[in-house]
């Protein structure tokens, strides 16, 4: 795919926009501010783009991380796409399709687009990847990524080693999505599922709320451990039948992320 920007080759010098101001999109703004890239970080919400304007933080969803000066805030998805190299999209997975309607048009160009949403659409339960297809242009299409594994906001703010896996069905762009991302603590392993990359992120939740609910109960480790491997395994399951590799589930997108 050699007409993905040069520039996402060295991993400098990209203009990266980052569609979504709630934890996760404003940790991966800062990840790749700190890298020295400018990014235009994009914001529903006034009060947060303010606050990040004024102050240097997201005082609503990641208080107390500074965010370096080559991350601006905007409350406008036409500035926040215009001329970037990349698009990572962040947002909640309930405003997905809404969001990306109003990015289509915006885009006079094809540009990777990575979806950092863990997350299956409500109404439809579609994956974002489905979303996306659907919404964007089909040029847009083969420009596609995904991001999911364990990956606290948190902790990736405080440059704790995390590591995540990316996965788009071209190589070439795979290889320049992971060379924008990558840092010496945020280690990016790239494949080719993307269903069961996005099935992983979206399912641990479930699997998190029902380890709650028997922890909750006191009904002790015995039981827990139980309803996690069984869980995973019913994940594979729903994995297989929608075209997912199996062994995806038992990398960083699935077990990583229970």
């Amino acid at each position: 795919m050699d007409d993905v920007r040069p520039s996402l080759d060295r991993g400098k010098g990209a203009q990266v926009a980052v569609i979504g101001a709630g934890a996760w999109g404003t940790a991966l703004a800062r990840l790749l501010g700190g890298k020295g890239l400018p990014v235009r970080l994009w914001a529903y919400e006034a009060e947060v783009v303010n606050s990040i304007r004024d102050k240097r933080e997201n005082a609503k969803y990641l208080p107390g991380v500074v965010l370096p000066q080559t991350v601006t805030a905007t409350g406008s998805l036409a500035e926040a796409v215009q001329a970037r190299e990349a698009i990572i999209f962040a947002v909640p997975s309930h405003v997905a399709r809404s969001v990306l309607r109003q990015i289509g048009p915006l885009l006079v160009n094809p540009l990777p687009l990575i979806s950092a949403t863990k997350g299956i659409e409500e109404e439809t339960l579609k994956l974002m990847s489905e979303v996306m297809q659907e919404t964007l242009t089909p040029s847009m299409r083969r420009f596609l990524a995904v991001l999911s594994g364990p990956s606290f906001a948190a902790e990736v703010c405080r440059e704790q080693p995390t590591a995540v896996v990316l996965a788009a069905e071209d190589a070439a762009l795979l290889r320049r999505m992971q060379t924008l991302l990558m840092t010496p603590l945020f280690r990016v392993y790239g494949g080719g599922d993307a269903i069961g990359v996005q099935l992983g992120g979206a399912l641990k939740n479930v699997m998190a709320l029902a380890a709650g609910v028997v922890d909750g109960l006191g009904l002790g480790h015995n039981a827990r451990a139980a309803m996690i491997t069984r869980g995973l395994a019913e994940m594979v399951r729903l994995g297989v039948a929608m075209g997912a590799d199996p062994r995806t589930f038992y990398g960083l997108s699935g077990v990583g992320d229970l």
